[in-house]
């Protein structure tokens, strides 16, 4: 019996030794999907994992700066340059999704005409206050909008209405009142009870934000953290990617 019992002290001390603790950054309109996966994989290996949220730019900096991670979620622009300053280990980049970007009203509000561009247009001119991603903080969706607003001729009468968010769920500012409309990722927007997806906008300005992962080129444990990656990338993760708004790259 004693035998028995040192040698089921052992094995618990051995799988206590062999898991690990996995520090994934993501850009936010990714992490749903991460947080839907990180049980199945805690679940499966024993592995923990500390997932941590922030604007692509603003992962960028943290990185620059000497954060230590084991696993990364970015656009592939960014993948590259974090590979080009030796952050990243070379050859673990794997494109992963690929997502829209969408209008979002509070629940119960009236969901206004966004199927053309001169109706996407109207609506935002005729918004009290429209919320989406600061550009200055570094986030894909912000970017895109700020450059799209000028193209369209509207910079001018939507920048003193805008709500610009330094990061998060845009569309939390629907639910609180702050603005009529949110225009972020319909990833995010998803994850926001109390908002209603519109739809996305239309196609002629569709802007597709493209996530990849990649092995931290430090990374404590990058056995664990490849495999992590490679179940973000498996066909598993499909049904995952449909349900939180994003699709296969």
């Amino acid at each position: 019996m004693k035998k028995l019992s040192l040698a089921l002290a052992l094995l618990a001390l051995c799988t206590s030794a062999l898991a690990a603790d996995l520090k994934v950054l993501t850009a936010g309109a990714f992490k749903p999907v991460v947080v839907a996966l990180a049980p199945v994989f805690e679940q499966r290996t024993g592995h923990k994992l500390s997932i941590d949220n922030d604007t692509a730019g603003a992962l960028q900096k943290r990185i620059a700066g000497g954060e230590a991670f084991d696993l990364v979620v970015l656009t592939p622009a960014a993948i590259e340059q974090l590979a080009a300053a030796g952050k990243v280990a070379a050859g673990t980049s794997a494109r992963l999704a690929r997502v829209a970007i969408g209008v979002a009203v509070k629940q119960g509000a009236p969901a206004p005409d966004i199927s053309s561009v001169a109706s996407f247009r109207q609506a935002l001119l005729d918004a009290r206050a429209v919320a989406y991603i600061d550009p200055a903080a570094g986030g894909s969706s912000g970017v895109y909008l700020s450059q799209l607003f000028v193209k369209m001729g509207i910079a001018a009468q939507v920048q003193p209405k805008a709500v610009l968010v330094p990061g998060g769920l845009v569309a939390q500012r629907v639910v609180d009142g702050e603005a009529d409309l949110a225009v972020h990722q319909v990833s995010e927007i998803l994850a926001v009870p109390g908002a209603t997806l519109v739809g996305p906008i239309p196609a002629e300005v569709q802007n597709y934000t493209v996530y990849a992962g990649a092995v931290g080129a430090a990374a404590r444990e990058p056995s664990t953290a490849q495999a992590f990656l490679a179940l973000l990338g498996s066909a598993e993760a499909r049904a995952v990617l449909a349900q939180k708004g994003m699709e296969a790259p």
